[in-house]
């Protein structure tokens, strides 16, 4: 059999499913079991709606923030800041030394930064006008 070339926009759950099975697999090989944990962070209004929050995962020792969004009501009153603290404490009591984030907000750079996150790389003009920021933090210092 002659394997075949496919690309799409819509994959479905079962296809990525056997992608990154795979991959996790060979990563594990190759330098062991990540230990990935998803580890979210809300704040709740009174109703219960979340109106701030973090989602990322633990895995290999580290944290990773994959989102972090804080609405509009909530902004410049120290959510963010709140919020990163929470998720690296946990990530700590999780055994993690370190955590890294991404992001191309000016205004969220800075934030990150005041946090104690040093930028370690960038992606120009991604999106385009913009830089997209890598940072990293120890967890080990704090």
């Amino acid at each position: 059999m002659t394997p075949s070339l496919s690309v799409t926009s819509a994959p479905s759950p079962e296809d990525l499913a056997v992608v990154g099975n795979n991959l996790t697999a060979f990563n594990e090989g190759e330098v062991g079991a990540s230990n990935r944990l998803p580890l979210a962070v809300f704040v709740r209004d009174e109703a219960g709606r979340i109106v701030a929050g973090i989602s990322g995962y633990t895995g290999w020792g580290w944290l990773y923030v994959q989102w972090l969004w804080v609405g509009e009501e909530l902004r410049g009153h120290g959510w963010a800041s709140t919020m990163l603290s929470a998720a690296e404490d946990e990530a700590r009591v999780r055994g993690c030394h370190g955590a890294y984030i991404d992001t191309f907000n000016p205004v969220a750079l800075r934030t990150y930064e005041r946090a104690g996150y040093k930028p370690f790389g960038t992606l120009p003009e991604f999106p385009p006008g913009r830089t997209r920021t890598f940072l990293q933090k120890s967890l080990l210092e704090a």
